[in-house]
């Protein structure tokens, strides 16, 4: 069973803006112990100065987004969804409240970026398994591995910023759309180049295996 779509604060403009647009062609401190993860590299290409914008703005708010919906079956909907994923989430995220505003984020930033939310939830399980704190070999940072170099869109490039929940959450789905809308489509082949595998079949059928585990 599906979930509608938010009312998001001007979404159509939104949606029309960032990812309507594209061309096909387009202080977090040193921590004393950092969770490893074996996510591999994506490609440095440059984007709009729209989706710079969008990426930024999610540096800026500090609380998780609050979704807003047209009528109270859409709500109820949601709060199931909710309900279901945070009990299937438990044993990674033992706190309620840390496991309410992840997955609302999640959510939120799927919406957002006309991606499914089981797929996303997926990615995370198989980029860091659910850890805020995951780094990569390559360097790549937080729940959905976002490489250092994707802060240089950020006003102070400072990488330490993807540790930040809705950041890093933004900068996934946004990347992940991006690499979509190159591949006209295609999930297998957008997947591998969000990991640096493209046309490698492991890394795929990993993320399209997890997302069956957080299906609703």
């Amino acid at each position: 069973m599906g979930v509608d779509h938010p009312v998001l604060p001007g979404r159509r403009q939104l949606i029309k803006t960032v990812f309507g647009a594209w061309p096909l062609s387009i202080g977090f401190g040193l921590l004393c112990f950092q969770e490893r993860s074996w996510a591999g590299n994506q490609a440095e290409e440059p984007l709009m100065d729209s989706v710079r914008t969008a990426l930024s703005s999610a540096v800026t708010n500090h609380a998780p987004p609050v979704p807003e919906f047209m009528d109270t079956e859409s709500r109820l909907d949601y709060l199931r969804w909710l309900g279901t994923m945070s009990d299937r989430l438990k044993k990674k995220k033992t706190d309620f409240e840390s496991r309410k505003e992840f997955l609302q984020t999640v959510w939120y930033e799927s919406k957002r970026a006309g991606l499914d939310v089981a797929l996303v939830l997926g990615l995370i399980q198989v980029e860091s398994n659910f850890r805020k704190f995951a780094v990569s070999s390559a360097g790549a940072r937080g729940y959905m591995q976002v490489m250092p170099f994707w802060t240089r869109l950020l006003a102070d490039g400072d990488p330490g910023k993807l540790f930040h929940m809705q950041t890093n959450l933004r900068f996934g789905c946004v990347i992940l759309r991006h690499y979509l809308e190159r591949e006209n489509g295609n999930l297998f082949m957008a997947l591998g180049r969000y990991n640096g595998s493209r046309g490698r079949a492991p890394y795929p059928d990993a993320v399209l295996g997890a997302r069956r585990l957080w299906e609703y």
